[in-house]
């Protein structure tokens, strides 16, 4: 089993979007709270050049989400993005 994963002190709801934003909803879509949750049970997150995310392994049943190079997160689901603060 993996080690002890941080806990979040705040979250918040996005209002803009932005790379932040972007890779925040990329997390939740695979079943993750975010990048430390994420790195603490699967290790490295895979990016492309741009620094949006690649590819996720889902929480759920370990299959992969591969993602595309540009934005993903329509504006009506950014309200619904959590951002943690630690």
């Amino acid at each position: 089993m993996a080690a002890t994963v941080a806990q979040p002190t705040h979250m918040t709801r996005a209002k803009h979007w932005n790379e932040e934003v972007e890779n925040a909803y990329r997390f939740q879509l695979a079943g993750w709270r975010d990048q430390v949750e994420y790195t603490g049970h699967k290790g490295e997150v895979t990016t492309w050049p741009n620094g949006l995310i690649k590819k996720l392994m889902r929480k759920s049943d370990e299959c992969w989400y591969y993602f595309n190079k540009t934005r993903e997160c329509a504006d009506k689901d950014i309200n619904k993005c959590k951002l943690y603060t630690y």
